[in-house]
């Protein structure tokens, strides 16, 4: 699986988070508290739903820690920042570059993740770059289906040589 590498501008977003581990994972948790509030939100780009993982400087996939925490949100992209619903905050995502990987089949299916970070970014000519890492869940994504579609997006940077 190749992914596309596209560079995308700053994004405003509003929505939940929560710090947890993958050994803690609070996913359903974050997402159950956000949905039934995301109508709240007014001056949404689109119906897209961002899950974002924000890993500080320490964190790292080749010798991955499943204790390591990390921030997570769920959010939505707007327009403006001007109203906040209350229990909400805002994000402001940075742009740069990205490998955008379109997934099918099951988000809690690691091969996808152990594919990008074990196999596609040590054999490509990018490496991580420490920016947020997210989803983009758009009308195709549909929660637990072996048939739900989603974009995955790396930060990624050229290697020094």
């Amino acid at each position: 699986m190749q992914p596309q590498i596209k560079t995308i501008s700053p994004k405003n977003l509003i929505g939940q988070s929560i710090t947890m581990t993958f050994a803690k994972n609070k996913t359903f948790e974050l997402w159950r508290q956000f949905m039934p509030r995301r109508k709240e939100i007014i001056n949404t780009v689109s119906s897209d739903l961002f899950s974002i993982q924000v890993f500080d400087e320490s964190f790292s996939f080749k010798n991955f820690n499943p204790n390591a925490s990390f921030q997570k949100w769920a959010a939505v992209e707007v327009s403006s920042l001007d109203f906040v619903p209350n229990e909400m905050e805002t994000y402001s995502l940075a742009g740069g570059l990205y490998a955008v990987f379109n997934y099918k089949g099951l988000s809690s299916d690691p091969q996808i993740f152990q594919y990008i970070y074990g196999t596609w970014i040590p054999n490509s000519e990018y490496e991580l770059d420490q920016r947020p890492h997210f989803e983009v869940l758009g009308e195709n994504y549909k929660n637990n289906d072996p048939n739900s579609e989603e974009e995955i997006w790396i930060p990624i940077k050229l290697k020094v040589k």
